[in-house]
């Protein structure tokens, strides 16, 4: 139960918006404006403001000697991890597993298609009145591996399933079994990489990860072979992808850079077979009803005391 100096929840959408939020909590609307709706001190629990970046997502974090619960609206929590710090010991830091699985899912296919049939070329052609036919890559008989199969991972091979693809290989950061196959541990990925026609990164961004695709990584991916990154920017050593490309070995699709927003006359903006979108994975009609439900269902659990979900980490 929340203490008696401190029972506000921030919320970056309004309450009377959220069905199913419980009674017995003060709701405050704060989406990453200047000013606080309250006082810091008297928050239990903070919702972090969706795609506003690490700035405002740890503003308020140094005032917030009293909460309990800090949950993000997105799959990753790097943009906090700088402000676990500056909280008490005992703050439990939750993520948004089950808001973005359909949307980032559905987006990596789509760079996937849209990069293997030549999609950004049809969109120029169609600019000049241009009719550009030929013959494309198709999906179909393709090897696909997934670096980072969790739940947006899966979500993804479930995508992948009616595309008949030769193979599925998944990578996570330690080997297990699923129904549908092997996920292989990182450590594996130098065997696995040559064999992939299409590599799909849905990995999170941690210090194991930062730099992961780097130049020894992409050596090892087949001549051809197409990046997909809708992780994060960091994942990827962007100079070393930009040295592939530009030799027109490998081809990439990315929702995500390094750095972040692209800057105008960035190299990276003109590279040969390069597909970019503005880190839109999670960014659909999609988010809001999943976003609205985790929030209820975990603020309800919260009030009656229960453990709350997607429970990442407890600050020590």
């Amino acid at each position: 139960m929340t203490s008696a100096t401190a029972t506000d929840v921030w919320l970056p959408f309004a309450a009377e918006e959220i069905d199913g939020l419980p009674e017995g909590l003060n709701y405050r609307f704060w989406d990453g404006g200047r000013d606080y709706p309250a006082d810091p001190a008297d928050c239990a629990f903070y919702v972090v403001p969706y795609m506003k970046g690490p700035e405002v997502a740890v503003r308020p974090l140094g005032g917030m000697n009293a909460v309990q619960v800090v949950q993000t609206l997105s799959a990753g929590i790097d943009h906090v991890e700088p402000g676990l710090g500056l909280l008490p010991a005992g703050v439990r830091l939750c993520n948004a597993k089950g808001v973005h699985e359909a949307s980032t899912a559905e987006l990596a296919l789509a760079l996937v298609l849209a990069s293997l049939r030549g999609f950004p070329g049809f969109t120029h052609g169609q600019d000049k009145e241009e009719w550009r036919s030929g013959f494309y890559p198709a999906l179909a008989d393709k090897s696909v591996l997934v670096v980072g199969y969790g739940s947006i991972g899966a979500a993804i091979e479930d995508r992948l399933e009616p595309f008949e693809c030769a193979r599925v290989m998944r990578v996570a950061r330690s080997a297990r079994t699923t129904a549908r196959g092997p996920v292989h541990a990182i450590e594996e990925l130098p065997a696995l990489l040559p064999d992939a026609d299409v590599v799909i990164l849905s990995t999170p961004l941690n210090p194991s990860t930062q730099g992961l695709v780097g130049p020894r990584f992409l050596a090892a991916m087949r001549d051809g072979a197409l990046l997909v990154n809708v992780a994060r920017g960091a994942v990827v050593d962007t100079d070393a992808l930009l040295s592939e490309l530009e030799s027109g070995r490998l081809r990439a699709a990315l929702d995500v850079t390094d750095p972040e927003p692209l800057p105008a006359g960035h190299p990276l903006w003109h590279a040969p077979h390069t597909l970019i979108t503005p880190h839109v994975g999670g960014s659909t009609s999609a988010f809001l009803p999943r976003a609205k439900r985790l929030l209820a269902g975990q603020l309800t659990r919260f009030a009656k005391g229960e453990p709350v979900g997607n429970l990442v980490l407890t600050t020590g």
